[in-house]
C-alpha cells in the first residue's frame, strides 16, 4: 500500500480531529480578521458575539471602525451627542405656528406684487422636496457609512428634522390652498430648481449603490465627497436664497408665519451644516491620506459651481428688485458664504473681499428660541398631568 493511501484510509484519533478543528476554527477566525481590514467596517447587524471583550473609546472611529455600533457610550465624539441633545431641545412643530395672518394676506389681491407672490411659490417648490432629497441620502447613503454610534444618534434626529421640514413646506402650501402637485413637482418642471436637485442627487446615487463599501482610499473620498455635496453646498449653500427672501418678506410684516416656520427650519439646518462639517473634519484627522491636494482642488471646484447654481436661482426668483433685495446682493452673499464654508473644511477661501450684504441674518441664525410653543399652541393636547382620572 503507498504512502498516499495510507494516509487516507488512517482513522485520525479524537485528539488529532480537536486539533484540526481548533486550526481550522483559527484560520477561518484569520480570513475573516483579514477581509474585514479591507471592509467597510460594522453595520451594527453582526451577529451577537458572547464573551466580547468592552467596547474602548479607542476602539471607536467615524469610518471604517469594528467596534459594536449597538453600544452607545463610551462616548468618543461628545460633541455628536451634544448636537443630539441641543436638537431634542429645539423641538417644534410647524402648525403650531399661526398661519392666519399669511392666509389673509395671499388671499387678498392686493396683498403681496406678483414678484413676492413668485418668490413664495419658487422657494415652496424647491424646499418642498429638498428636505426629501436630504432624508434619503442620510438613510439610503451616508447612514450605513458612518461607524460611530453617537454620530448615527445624531443622524437619526436630523432625518428626523428633514421629514419635519418637508411637514412644515406641506403645511403651508395647504394652508395657502396652494395646488400642491404644481409645487411639489416644480423640481422637474423649473429648471432653476432642477438644476439644483439634480446636481445633489447624483451623489446620494453614488453612496447608494448597494455594492459600494468604503475601506479603500478612492471609496472614503467617495463618501467624503458626498458630505462635503450635502451638508457645506446643498445645506451650507443652496439654502439660504431662499432663506434670505422669505426671512426679509417676514421683517416687513408680510408672510410672517412662512417666515417663523423657516426661522426654525433655517436654525435645524444650520445644527446640520455644522454637524456635517464636524464629521468631514473628523475624517480628515483620522484618515489623512484623503485630503489629498487633487482632491481639496475637487471641493473647491464643487463649492464654486454650488455658487454658480445657487446665484443662478437668485436671478430666477428675482428676475427685478425686491424687498431692498436685488441678484446682485446676492451673488455677494454667497461668495461670502463660499468663504465661511471653505475655511469651516480647511481650505483657502476663493473670493476675496467678499462681504456680507444682509448682517441681519447672522442675528436670525444666532437667535435662541424663545418662544413657549407649549403655551401657543394652535390644537390644545392632554397631558398626564391634566388627565381627569374620576371614573
Amino acid at each position: 500500500m503507498s504512502l498516499w493511501e495510507e494516509e487516507t484510509v488512517t482513522t485520525p484519533t479524537d485528539s488529532q480531529q480537536t486539533a484540526n478543528k481548533i486550526m481550522q476554527d483559527a484560520l477561518k477566525k484569520m480570513t475573516e480578521n483579514s477581509q474585514d481590514d479591507s471592509g467597510s467596517g460594522a453595520s451594527g447587524l453582526e451577529a451577537i458575539e458572547m464573551g466580547a471583550a468592552r467596547i474602548r473609546v479607542d476602539d471607536k472611529k467615524m469610518i471604517n471602525c469594528f467596534a459594536d455600533l449597538n453600544q452607545l457610550v463610551p462616548f468618543k465624539y461628545k460633541w455628536a451627542w451634544d448636537k443630539y441633545l441641543a436638537a431634542c431641545n429645539n423641538h417644534w412643530m410647524p402648525n403650531e405656528i399661526n398661519m392666519a395672518a399669511d392666509i389673509a394676506i395671499w388671499k387678498d389681491p392686493n396683498g403681496l406684487t406678483d414678484d413676492e407672490r413668485i418668490i413664495i411659490m419658487r422657494n415652496l417648490g424647491f424646499f418642498a422636496t429638498a428636505d426629501s432629497l436630504v432624508a434619503n441620502n442620510l438613510v439610503l447613503a451616508v447612514y450605513r457609512h458612518i461607524t460611530n454610534p453617537e454620530c448615527r444618534q445624531y443622524l437619526l434626529r436630523q432625518a428626523f428634522e428633514e421629514a419635519l421640514h418637508t411637514h412644515a413646506y406641506q403645511h403651508v402650501i395647504q394652508s395657502l390652498s396652494l395646488d400642491e402637485a404644481e409645487v411639489f413637482n416644480m423640481y422637474r418642471e423649473v429648471p432653476s430648481v432642477a438644476r439644483k436637485a439634480t446636481w445633489a442627487l447624483k451623489y446620494t446615487q453614488s453612496l447608494g449603490d448597494p455594492t459600494f463599501k468604503t475601506g479603500t482610499p478612492e471609496n472614503d473620498q467617495r463618501l467624503l465627497r458626498d458630505l462635503i455635496a450635502f451638508y457645506v453646498i446643498f445645506e451650507g449653500i443652496f439654502f439660504y436664497v431662499g432663506f434670505t427672501q422669505i426671512l426679509s418678506m417676514g421683517r416687513r410684516n408680510k408672510m410672517t408665519g412662512t417666515a417663523e416656520q423657516l426661522q426654525y427650519i433655517l436654525r435645524d439646518e444650520s445644527m446640520h451644516m455644522n454637524f456635517g462639517i464636524d464629521v468631514i473634519n473628523q475624517i480628515k484627522i483620522e484618515n489623512p491620506h484623503l485630503w489629498t491636494q487633487a482632491f481639496q482642488a475637487e471641493a473647491i471646484s464643487m463649492i464654486k459651481e454650488g455658487v454658480e447654481l445657487e446665484y443662478q436661482y437668485a436671478v430666477d426668483t428675482m428676475p427685478r428688485g425686491i424687498l431692498g433685495l436685488n441678484a446682485g446682493m446676492f451673488k455677494d452673499y454667497l461668495q461670502f458664504i463660499a468663504n465661511r464654508r471653505c475655511a469651516q473644511i480647511g481650505l483657502a477661501e476663493q473670493y476675496p473681499g467678499a462681504e456680507n450684504p444682509f448682517p441681519w441674518m447672522s442675528e436670525i441664525m444666532d437667535l435662541k428660541k424663545e418662544k413657549n410653543f407649549f403655551e401657543t399652541r394652535v390644537t390644545e393636547y392632554q397631558t398626564g398631568g391634566t388627565l381627569s382620572w374620576d371614573e
